[in-house]
Formats: structure tokens, sequence, C-alpha cells
């Protein structure tokens, strides 16, 4: 019967959790790939492209969103439990408040052991691979952003202007070509794009090619020359950012066991960044049992208790302060040897004084 009754509380508070994650990681998700679309309509990436990009950095939401989510789920499942006097059954079969705590604290570990895999695992190795596709994919919508009377610079080392345009037919075509470590310009009367994705390229017809390298400059005209597109990438950042390395790697930078990629992380980001971010990784999931913690105390005093409903707003605003805290304090934990060290410290220590203090009054309600 206990078990059967723990099973039913757990059940209900992971079905809403589950729910709720992913209403609300879709809303984020929308809103983020609006914002995303500026890959479409100024770097020149295909739908495809997008679509992938914005879909891979999913887990990356659910990890930001998925402490706050856990709290939710829990601190309403057992206000619910507590006005409908579903807890009563607990404590009706023998099952202690203690214990109770002790099964949410078993959860919580359980929520914050998938946060830490999710975090150090999954979230990267997506993201790289979000990274990835950017870097590999060309430039699909490259004719649609070629426009009369603007310069076009969606791809690196490359400016074109275009005086008019009929479908895929120019006239007065200026091109700009720096990608290839000296300056060439191009001006053509006449031109034609061939769309092929794997031959884009411009025809250009009755022009002249000007290269510049260095102090030396050497002009020629033409009646018609193809000018390759096809070797020209994107403006969109291709560079993995820190939060898109491989946990291993990482760990193996910070402690300076590979050379070779110890020199690639050094190079591109400080130690303090390496360490906030392993701590975000590895360390910042601990707050989860915390937060199971603070959410108990809403039936160790019961809703017979004349504070009871001032208690939950305590306990909301206590824990909404504890999320903030844990991502605000992050950015100052490298600081310093002993910002470190209370920044290791403080959650462990919030859990005993929060764990005994409920222990106390329940003995002695």
């Amino acid at each position: 019967m206990k078990k059967l009754v723990f099973r039913k509380f757990i059940l209900d508070v992971l079905i809403f959790f589950v729910f709720s994650i992913l209403i609300v990681g879709l809303i984020v998700w929308t809103i983020q790939a609006i914002n995303y679309f500026d890959f479409v309509s100024e770097d020149g990436h295909g739908l495809k492209v997008y679509f992938l990009f914005t879909l891979l950095n999913f887990t990356k939401i659910i990890h930001r969103i998925l402490p706050f989510m856990f709290f939710i789920s829990l601190f309403y499942t057992i206000i619910r439990y507590e006005m409908n006097n579903e807890l009563n059954i607990f404590w009706i079969n023998g099952i202690s408040k203690i214990k109770f705590i002790n099964t949410l604290i078993i959860l919580s570990v359980l929520l914050m052991t998938f946060q830490i895999f999710l975090g150090s695992y999954l979230s990267p190795l997506s993201q790289l691979k979000a990274r990835n596709l950017i870097k590999n994919s060309n430039v699909d919508f490259f004719t649609n952003l070629i426009n009369e009377g603007r310069f076009i610079n969606v791809v690196q080392g490359l400016t074109i202007f275009i005086e008019k345009k009929e479908t895929d037919n120019f006239s007065n075509i200026f091109i700009d070509d720096s990608s290839k470590g000296y300056s060439r310009m191009i001006n053509s009367k006449n031109g034609t794009l061939v769309n092929d994705p794997k031959n884009r390229k411009f025809l250009l017809f009755d022009g002249k090619v000007i290269n510049i390298d260095k102090n030396r400059i050497n002009t020629f005209k033409f009646n018609q020359i193809d000018f390759n597109l096809g070797t020209f990438g994107s403006n969109s950042i291709i560079k993995p950012k820190i939060q898109e390395i491989n946990s291993i790697i990482l760990l193996s930078c910070f402690f300076d066991q590979i050379k070779v990629n110890t020199k690639l992380c050094v190079e591109n980001n400080s130690l303090n960044e390496m360490k906030q971010e392993l701590l975000k990784r590895f360390f910042k999931p601990v707050y989860i049992p915390l937060i199971a913690l603070i959410c108990c105390f809403l039936f160790v005093s019961g809703k017979f208790d004349k504070n009871y409903n001032r208690l939950k707003i305590y306990i909301f605003l206590a824990v909404i302060l504890l999320i903030i805290i844990s991502e605000t304090s992050l950015r100052y934990s490298t600081a310093s040897n002993i910002l470190f060290f209370l920044y290791l410290l403080i959650p462990f220590l919030l859990f005993l004084i929060f764990y005994f203090f409920s222990y106390f009054k329940i003995n002695n309600a």
C-alpha cells in the first residue's frame, strides 16, 4: 500500500513536470526560432538548415528551464494533495513526513543526475552539431538576397552591388572579393546567376577586373568570365563556443592533461570561463535537491496552520530567489578562491540547515 501511494504521488509530479517542461520549452523554442530567422533573411541559409539548427538547440532550452519547471511541478502537486486531503493517506498508512521528505530528495537526486547528463553531454553535443550544420551548409537563399541598389555581404570576404535585377539577370554589377588574401574588384555591365547548388556561379559579361596585391595593381578587360560562388561561406559564426565543447575536452583543458586540446581551448576561452562552464554543467544541478527540500515545508506545517497561505508565498519567492542566486553567483564564483569555495559550500550548507530544521519541526509538532 505504501509503495502504491508513493508511486501515485511521484507519477503525478513527473506527468505534470514532463507536460509543463515540453509546453514551456516549445514556447521558448518558438520565440528563439523567430530570433534565429536572421540565418535565412540575412545570412542566406535555407529553411532546412534553419529548422535543424533551431531544433538542435532545444536540448539547451530544456537544460535551462528544468530546475524551475521541477519546482513548479512539485510545488503544485504538494499543494493540490494538501488541499484535497490526499496527503493524509500517507500519514494514515504510517508513512512519516521525514520518510516522505527523503523520498522526494531521492527523486530530486535522480533528476539532478539527468540534469548533469543533459548539461555535460547531450546539450553540448546537439549545440556542436547545430554549429557544424551552419559551418558545412551553403548559402541556399543567395539569389533571393540579391536586390537592386543594395550592398550584399552575406558571405565572408565578398561584397556585391547590383544596380538592376530582372529574375536571374543583372545589370551594372560590382563585386569586391577579398577572400584570397588580396583584393579583387570586378565591374561588369551584365551578368546572370547559375543557381545550381553544386555549381553556383555568376556568368559576367563585358567588364573589367582589378587585382590589388600589396603594392601591385593588375587590370584586364573581359568579354565573359565565370565567378565561382561555391567557395564562399556564410558570415554566420561557425567557431564553436565554450558551451558547445565536449566535457571531456573541457576537463582536459582545465586540468592540463592533453596539450593539444588545452592549446585549442585556452586560445578561445579563459581559465575562468572554462571553470564557470564546468560548474554550470556538473555542480549547479545540486540546487535541485535543495529546491525539493524547500518545497517540503508545504506539508511540514499543513493547511490547518493559520499562516499556510503566507507560507506558500514565502516558499515560492524563496525558491525563485534561490534559482536567481544560483544563476548570478556563477558569474562571480571564479573571481577569487574564497568566492569559489563559498559557491561550492553554500548549497550543501543550506541543505543541511533546512533538513535539520524540518526534522526538528516534525519531531516537535
